[in-house]
């Protein structure tokens, strides 16, 4: 994993397009070992469809301000998995998504923990999730709606609830690419994982189990955090973006 580049972008403009992915196809056996390897361990991971960052690059518009455009294409969930557990083999090839970077009234950034029967499970991150077909409308791949559905599914905050703006902070470390969409809820930290808290308990399926609240540095746990996290925080801490 390359050391991140944190940039701050205007928009993000992602095209879908069809095509071939030749390291699914080229180990294909391997892949379909691996999966059931996967299964046999947790037994509830689904195998679906996802979409995986292909060619990209910044760009400035002519008011100078950032634009991160790209092509995604579509593999099943398997295939990803194997790739990212491979040691990312395809150098061509990034884990682009988005994630709901959930802070309260006050600055308090509230995080989630994954449920048991998860690939992840005791990591603790925001709402995201790899991107999907149901991201993808009129040929382009909308990362906003995927944040905001991941938001949604994972705590039960619905989009109407949040407050955000246009502009997204890019933890850019190929090969994953954390689009990071800051979105704050008028409520104090507590009231929302109280809330949230409440929702995950209702649903024996939820793949959160309870929510962390980090306030500052102090509260940055490096050994459960993955690394995106991390660097979000401490830069998000230190440039003041949540004050």
């Amino acid at each position: 994993m390359n050391a991140p580049c944190i940039v701050e972008v205007a928009e993000l403009d992602f095209t879908f397009v069809a095509r071939r992915w030749s390291f699914a196809e080229a180990e294909a056996g391997k892949i379909a070992a691996h999966w059931r390897a996967r299964r046999a361990a947790k037994p509830r991971l689904y195998n679906g469809r996802v979409l995986l960052l292909g060619e990209h690059a910044f760009e400035r518009r002519d008011d100078g301000a950032a634009t991160l455009r790209g092509a995604f294409f579509e593999t099943d969930y398997a295939a990803f998995l194997a790739w990212r557990d491979f040691g990312y083999p395809d150098a061509q090839v990034c884990n682009g998504f988005s994630a709901a970077a959930l802070i309260d009234e006050d600055g308090a950034f509230l995080l989630g923990e994954m449920a048991a029967h998860t690939i992840n499970a005791g990591a603790i991150y925001f709402p995201c999730g790899t991107p999907d077909p149901k991201d993808v409308f009129a040929g382009r791949v909308d990362l906003g709606r995927s944040a905001t559905r991941e938001l949604f599914e994972e705590t039960g905050i619905a989009p109407h609830e949040v407050a955000y703006g246009p502009e997204w902070t890019v933890v850019y470390a190929p090969p994953r690419i954390a689009c990071m969409k800051i979105m704050r809820l008028l409520a104090p930290a507590e009231a929302i994982k109280a809330r949230v808290d409440a929702f995950l308990g209702d649903d024996p399926d939820a793949e959160l189990t309870a929510m962390h609240i980090v306030r500052g540095p102090e509260d940055i746990d490096e050994n459960r955090f993955p690394r995106f996290v991390v660097d979000f925080l401490r830069y998000a801490f230190a440039q003041r973006l949540v004050g």
